[in-house]
């Protein structure tokens, strides 16, 4: 018999469905239960992708006398952290503050009736183990705590919500105290901790922090140094002899981090050296092995970070990998309707990476001599299995050049027949039974994806890629985006899937796709792009905006009431909202010209610039917006005839100008702002470039236009 979450849209939910345990959504019967049985509420937060969600899944939640202490003794809610990220902030902040260790997930936690968190943990096996308590054991122990120690649970409870309002930022500094300072030490701890050796920064495990990344790489083009990159990445070496040495953040230092730390990714485990896009994270130092989820969050910004790096190195390496995770993200990501998918799981036949990884014997088997002459060397197989039970992940261990002159054949040639290995290891992989896929589509990542996807289409000059963009952005305005009768507003769902969207949207939702229509309307310009952004915006303020204090909570003002209300400044695995507000709010006020957009942005500046100040570990979305505050970007905006700017736009769109928005606008432009209702002469383009409240003369060749943007002041 299944439970309440068989009608659930979250595929993780609906994973569930079908244990024994009482299963609830978070909603207010489960809520009112608990309040009127007295019993103690059992928080699970997961997602569908999340391998040890899985195996405590396997382990506990599939057994009958487990199942049987926890609806005896507890209300039971099921969430998915992925449309509830609300719950998901709240709990693992309080699981930080009672164990002083990091979260993670699953995540476990204890509530009273009234949501207030007295224990918790991450995954618990059902015997004990790893220095674990087994969970059947926990759940009894924590059920006698709850009945026995009331006043002791209400003492916790007081504490932490006292927490809670502390970390709130609560004192604003003035808009005069702004400086780069903050930008400047955050750059000297990236260089302190980045990893000179492997790329990236810190050790294992190792994630991508494209924020960090870009951060790195919009230095170099402020700090006006023009080297190029050649020979800063070595995607010919074993991932394992990284080239040592120390790379600061002088002389082209930011830009060697970043260009370094994206090359041996490239090269790396954590990219699918096969079918394209990237995994979550390494398990180790080494970009090696990674935990074998992809998350659409993750290759949405990395598709931007590599088109940039590209644009900076004209590296082919990085050309490839755009290529190849656009094409992955078409093929295996994009719905029929447009949206992009959330993510694939680690596991497929109840095992983490199966479908990834290899044996020689099974390589063999599908080449020719020839062909494994080359990619045997090339992906690592003629060195130690590197993954469980004697099994290879694909790696690049050794570069083209190296393996040529080893076979005694041209790069040219070994070129073909690694390409020849690799369609035939990839066609035997798609027959493989495949990791499961979450087919939930999240307003927040898609965004993110469409502004990768956008970004892409833009510096390669791809009309495929844009499209993909624009069909998940159609999904977003015709499905998730939802006229209100009773206010005549309309606002946005967080979710959809099986053509259900609900749940009202979160901050991330609005400020990510508005960051992403404003980088769309560089690629491809259209009025109703620049008025449903100018739609988002408004609700921005109306429903998240702080108007006492500045900055934007992370749900809206009529969301349901919760025992924390967050103003996230921190980026995770994604950009902080509060940051992306702030940048994206700051651009289309430069745009628009509309005041208030950069009156918020400020305000939300102010609020969070003493954290910048003290620690900006972690801020570097705000600390992005930050920059652009100090120094407003340059607006570019081309006007010509249909199709008369398309060279102009191509010849800029391939040169890395991070702080500069450039807008083709052609035809009528009837009820656009002053800057982008600049005139259109026939047979001819000209260039309006301003910046803040200047505007330099039009400019009407393309060279004096490059060598504008290359040497004039305003960069």
């Amino acid at each position: 018999m299944p439970n309440r979450l068989a009608h659930e849209t979250s595929p993780y939910l609906q994973q569930h469905a079908g244990n024994p345990v009482n299963w609830h959504a978070w909603g207010e019967e489960a809520l009112q239960a608990a309040r009127a049985q007295n019993k103690p509420i059992l928080l699970s937060i997961g997602y569908s992708a999340c391998h040890w969600c899985h195996v405590m899944a396997h382990e506990s939640f599939e057994d009958a006398e487990v199942a049987a202490l926890m609806n005896r003794h507890f209300i039971n809610i099921k969430v998915d952290r992925e449309e509830r990220p609300d719950l998901d902030q709240i709990y693992q902040l309080a699981h930080q503050m009672m164990s002083q260790r990091s979260g993670g997930w699953p995540l476990t936690m204890f509530l009273t009736p009234e949501q207030e968190p007295f224990f918790g943990g991450t995954y618990f096996p059902k015997t004990p183990r790893y220095g674990l308590p087994g969970f059947p054991d926990l759940l009894e122990r924590v059920a006698r705590f709850y009945y026995s120690d009331r006043a002791e649970i209400a003492r916790q409870s007081k504490a932490i919500l006292g927490g809670f309002e502390r970390m709130q930022p609560a004192n604003p500094a003035h808009h005069s105290e702004f400086s780069r300072s903050p930008i400047d030490l955050a750059l000297q701890n990236l260089a302190a901790s980045f990893d000179a050796r492997y790329g990236g920064f810190g050790a294992a495990p190792k994630f991508p922090h494209p924020t960090d990344l870009e951060l790195c790489l919009r230095h170099h083009a402020a700090s006006g140094i023009h080297q190029g990159a050649s020979g800063i990445h070595e995607g010919a070496s074993d991932v394992r002899e990284g080239a040592g040495g120390s790379h600061g953040t002088e002389q082209g230092g930011a830009l060697k981090m970043a260009i370094y730390t994206l090359g041996r990714m490239a090269v790396g485990g954590i990219y699918d050296q096969l079918g394209g896009g990237f995994c979550r994270y390494s398990v180790d130092a080494y970009w090696l092995i990674p935990h074998f989820e992809k998350m659409l969050y993750d290759n949405g910004p990395l598709l931007a970070r590599y088109s940039d790096a590209w644009a900076l190195t004209r590296d082919p390496l990085f050309a490839e990998v755009v290529d190849e995770t656009a094409t992955w993200t078409m093929r295996e990501m994009q719905s029929p309707a447009g949206g992009y998918y959330s993510s694939l799981d680690a596991d497929s036949e109840h095992e983490e990476g199966k479908f990834y990884v290899w044996t020689p014997q099974q390589v063999r088997a599908l080449l020719s001599d020839e062909e494994y002459a080359v990619c045997a060397p090339f992906y690592g197989l003629t060195q130690e299995a590197n993954f469980e039970g004697g099994q290879w992940h694909l790696h690049v261990a050794r570069g083209l050049e190296k393996v040529a002159q080893t076979v005694g054949q041209s790069v040219q040639e070994c070129g073909a027949l690694l390409a020849r290995s690799r369609a035939k290891l990839f066609a035997a992989r798609e027959r493989r039974i495949r990791p499961g896929r979450d087919e939930k589509i999240l307003t927040s990542w898609n965004a993110l994806m469409i502004g990768g996807m956008a970004r892409a289409a833009r510096v390669f000059g791809r009309p495929e890629w844009l499209a993909s963009a624009r069909a998940a952005l159609d999904f977003i305005r015709g499905t998730l985006w939802q006229e209100e009768k009773r206010s005549a507003r309309s606002r946005l769902l967080a979710t959809c899937k099986d053509d259900r969207a609900h749940l009202n949207a979160y901050l991330d939702d609005y400020a990510f796709l508005l960051a992403a229509l404003i980088e769309l309307m560089q690629t491809d310009f259209q009025n109703r792009d620049l008025e449903f952004a100018e739609d988002l915006a408004e609700a921005l303020l109306q429903q998240f905006y702080d108007p006492a204090l500045g900055g934007f909570f992370f749900t809206s003002h009529d969301h349901e009431k919760l025992i924390h209300r967050p103003k996230p400044g921190y980026d995770s695995a994604t950009p902080s909202g509060n940051g992306m507000a702030a940048l994206a709010l700051q651009r289309l006020g430069h745009i628009t010209g509309e005041s208030r957009y950069l009156d918020a942005a400020e305000r939300t500046l102010q609020l969070f610039y003493p954290a910048l100040a003290q620690h900006p570990d972690g801020y570097a979305s705000l600390l992005t917006a930050l920059e652009e505050a100090i120094e407003p970007p340059r607006v570019v905006v081309l006007r010509g005839l249909a199709g008369e700017s398309q060279q102009w736009q191509n010849a800029l769109s391939q040169r890395y100008l991070p702080a500069t928005l450039i807008l083709a606008v052609s035809g009528e432009a009837a009820g656009l702002s002053p800057l982008l209702a600049k005139p259109v002469m026939p047979g001819a383009v000209n260039a309006w470039v301003c910046q803040g409240v200047t505007c330099l003369p039009p400019v009407d060749k393309l060279e004096m236009l490059l060598d504008l943007l290359k040497t004039h002041e305003l960069r």
